[in-house]
């Protein structure tokens, strides 16, 4: 019996040891040959079988999280430079944190001040959001804004936000989500002209979601506030010879959508898409797949 298991643990062993590339982690041979060393002599025990079967299993396991634990270690000394999104742009601490102030912390309060404009007078707001035009009888749910923990975000003054943006161009990119901040920033924007008439979408077009593109203007400020509709921000791709029938079409991950070259000479670009990067959207319900070729 002590022979038969010997033998098996031998050759478990030399299967193990066989799978590793010793050229690349030569430098743990030493620690593992110790580790089937002491492997060999706990099996010649009265409690062989088990001690064999648990010591093996202890073993594969634990090499598996300190290979892993390696390979994390390792990836954090080369990339040391890794940081959260909202540091890697230029984004200024005090807007996010001013001292003990957070502007990411905190919560919705009740304003009774609020909304800060009619979506029934403004006529870029779409009717099918327009809750109260569409019979919704509460209002509450307008009546929320931000509190930080610490501090208190400046109302929203139309006159200097208009001001600040004289000359300028802002621009929405994303789906529908972005499309309708789009629209309530123009209705905000609109409770400060006094000439309404001097805000209108620059091709006289009326918002839909099939538009790629909508510019309304600002003409007494020299303002445009654009939204290009981009659900992805990437190109679309044609479907794979080979690919599953629910597979309707494929994302280019290396290329950006085609009208992004119309983009880059925005004062404010404000991105949004993130609605659609989930695991049911992609998969489940478009059957889209990722190319990237």
């Amino acid at each position: 019996m002590n022979k038969s298991v010997s033998s098996l643990w031998g050759v478990q062993k030399m299967e193990i040891v066989s799978k590793f590339n010793w050229d690349t982690f030569g430098h743990f041979r030493h620690f593992y040959l110790r580790g089937f060393s002491f492997g060999d002599r706990m099996i010649k025990g009265p409690c062989q079988i088990w001690i064999f079967v648990s010591f093996n299993t202890l073993f594969a396991t634990g090499s598996l999280i300190f290979f892993l634990s390696a390979m994390l270690f390792g990836y954090m000394y080369l990339f040391p430079t890794y940081s959260p999104v909202i540091n890697s742009y230029g984004i200024s601490e005090s807007i996010v944190s001013n001292g003990t102030c957070n502007v990411l912390n905190g919560s919705w309060i009740q304003d009774e001040s609020y909304p800060l404009y009619d979506a029934s007078r403004c006529p870029f707001a779409e009717h099918g959001f327009n809750c109260l035009a569409n019979g919704r009888k509460d209002k509450g749910y307008a009546k929320w804004r931000w509190k930080p923990k610490n501090c208190d975000i400046q109302r929203f003054n139309v006159r200097a936000i208009l001001e600040k943006l004289r000359g300028k161009r802002v621009v929405f990119v994303g789906d529908s989500l972005s499309r309708t901040q789009w629209e309530s920033l123009i209705c905000m924007l609109m409770t400060g002209v006094e000439d309404k008439r001097d805000v209108y979408e620059v091709n006289g077009q009326k918002i839909t979601k099939q538009i790629r593109f909508l510019s309304v203007r600002f003409s007494s400020f020299n303002l445009n506030i654009d939204f290009y509709r981009s659900v992805f921000l990437v190109q679309p791709g044609p479907v794979p010879r080979h690919a599953p029938k629910r597979v309707k079409t494929t994302l280019r991950l290396d290329k950006m959508d085609s009208i992004s070259k119309e983009w880059i000479d925005s004062d404010v670009l404000i991105f949004n898409s993130g609605h659609w990067w989930t695991r049911t959207k992609l998969f489940e319900i478009q059957g889209l797949v990722f190319s990237g070729w």
